[in-house]
């Protein structure tokens, strides 16, 4: 709602020519939504203050800044704001540009540009619009249009400006002209580091490593930004022990390096080395951020280590952290994942800002514990709140009905999923369902859920089918699957372990004995078992039956 200061103002057009502005100012800079900035907008609007240029201004920075600023609705709304300005000037400009520059729709960032050059009262592109719509034209990949606005920066003498420059090295790298973004560092009188970045970041960014490689140990000049760019290299395609040996040759790092090491090891699941990790970033006394909090709280969860992942939460508190979308979600997780229902409760029930990952990982806490009941009222909560459920939401639902047998609710809410949200179900929420109706013997209907799919995209919810058959003892139906998978994968365990057990529960011993020599024969062993326990805050790890022929 429009607040205070607007009804100290006063709201009569006559009033517009004595008003101060400041007040609507200072709401315009305060508001949060689209819905505060049309109150903002009309009330401009009413008072005459819209022909103001600097208070339109302010208005259209807001608009593109935005924490929805990247959404098609609030740039459509920006671009309204900027459309009615009477003489917009180059700020103006700029700022419209920017905006698609980095969004989703760069294309209209250049038809914009345009429209300056081709403005009725002549406004001059100045070395800001150059960098926005070279970044643009590095967004689209398109070297002609780059090459186009090179020559106009030339024509206006802005070529020798650093960053503009820079960011038309970036734009010819992006493009996959290396020849020219390199030549244009040869032709630096002195050495630039974020020229060399420039062009080191898209080589790491393609997984380009040896390139990457050779032009970091060419640099004259390194700074930290240089280094991340190399670790996050390796670690965006899999490389850790890589990104690692890198990390270890830095002199200084920055909470970034620590965070991209972190994430590294967080995405490949080596969650031990990301706690050790941890404790070394806070012994080298850099102060962890958000994202490091997130994969932390993600390696604690992972390996179950509720008492690290309590200590990280008291650190949250210690030092006044607000917790809200992914951190919150972090924490909901972990006391989830480590058994400690409540206190992922209290987090969540504390947390006023809620996205649908902190809702998700609420129900699917909520339904892996056995509450069932309140899995679904916690859905049903959401639904209430006026928050769209994902995909993620109705694994966890679907999940909820098949442990509790709910038929009729499961079946309701598959619908659901695919008439109200028109969510396309995976095979995830497909396995939900064959494991739902596999529980209530309707193993045809599973059997025409499953129609939908080749058996070849979904062998796991084949093996669900196929448990299902055999405890119904629908030995044919079973027989027939578990050979299709056989036949799908042959180094697979789990179609011989499942065609030899549908088998001996028909009493055939001779082609038991069979299966089990051609698993022996083709190398495959029966996947082991594995558990994990935390003792004195140690996690220990113990496998069962590892590498063992069937």
């Amino acid at each position: 709602m429009l607040l205070v200061p607007i009804t100290k103002i006063g709201n009569t057009m006559s009033m517009a020519a004595t008003l101060s502005p400041e007040p609507i100012f200072s709401f315009i800079e305060t508001a949060n939504s689209i819905s505060e900035l049309h109150q903002s907008h009309a009330f401009l609007l009413k008072t005459g203050l819209f022909r103001n240029p600097f208070a339109a201004s302010r208005l259209l920075t807001k608009a593109t800044t935005l924490p929805t600023s990247s959404s098609a609705d609030t740039l459509s709304y920006a671009l309204s704001i900027f459309t009615h300005i009477e003489e917009p000037n180059s700020y103006t400009y700029n700022t419209i540009i920017r905006a698609y520059s980095t969004s989703s729709f760069p294309q209209l960032s250049l038809i914009i540009f345009l429209k300056l050059l081709n403005a009725v009262h002549k406004i001059f592109p100045d070395k800001y619009t150059f960098t926005f719509i070279v970044k643009a034209c590095a967004t689209i990949g398109n070297a002609k249009q780059g090459q186009q606005v090179h020559g106009l920066v030339t024509k206006i003498g802005l070529e020798e400006d650093e960053y503009v420059h820079n960011t038309l090295i970036h734009m010819y790298a992006k493009c996959g002209c290396f020849g020219v973004s390199r030549g244009m560092i040869d032709g630096l009188v002195e050495d630039d580091v974020i020229a060399w970045n420039g062009l080191l970041s898209v080589f790491a960014e393609r997984g380009l490593f040896e390139l990457a490689r050779e032009l970091f140990d060419e640099m004259p000049v390194k700074n930290v930004e240089s280094w991340n760019f190399m670790i996050s290299g390796y670690v965006n395609v899999g490389l850790v022990d890589e990104a690692r040996k890198v990390f270890d040759e830095m002199s200084d790092k920055d909470v970034v390096s620590w965070n991209v090491m972190i994430t590294g090891y967080t995405k490949a699941d080596k969650f031990a080395e990301v706690l050790a990790l941890f404790e070394d970033m806070l012994r080298a006394k850099v102060k962890p951020d958000n994202c490091t909090l997130v994969n932390v709280l993600s390696a604690c969860a992972g390996v179950g280590s509720l008492s690290q992942g309590k200590w990280v939460h008291a650190y949250i508190e210690r030092y006044g952290i607000q917790v809200h979308d992914f951190l919150a979600t972090a924490l909901v997780d972990m006391y989830c994942k480590c058994g400690c229902i409540e206190k992922a409760l209290e987090v969540f029930n504390g947390t006023l800002r809620k996205d649908i990952s902190t809702w998700n990982a609420m129900i699917a806490g909520l339904s892996n514990h056995g509450f069932l009941d309140d899995a679904l009222e916690t859905f049903n909560e959401l639904i209430a709140d006026g928050i769209k459920p994902n995909e993620v939401t109705f694994v966890s639902v679907l999940s909820t009905c098949s442990q509790g047998g709910l038929l009729s609710e499961g079946r309701r809410m598959f619908d659901l999923m695919i008439s109200e949200y028109r969510i396309q179900p995976t095979l995830v929420h497909y396995g939900c369902m064959v494991d739902l109706l596999g529980r209530f013997g309707l193993l045809e209907e599973a059997e025409e859920l499953l129609s939908r799919l080749p058996v070849k995209e979904a062998p796991a919810i084949w093996e669900s089918l196929l448990s299902a058959s055999r405890s119904h003892n629908d030995v044919e139906l079973a027989e027939r699957i578990a050979t299709k998978l056989l036949e799908l994968d042959p180094h697979d365990s789990a179609g011989y372990v499942q065609l030899s057990n549908v088998l001996a529960s028909m009493g055939r011993w001779d082609d038991v004995r069979e299966v089990r020599r051609k698993m022996r024969s083709e190398g495959v062993t029966k996947e082991p078992g594995c558990s994990m326990i935390e003792v004195d805050g140690v996690v220990h790890e113990f496998l069962a039956g590892e590498g063992i022929i069937f």
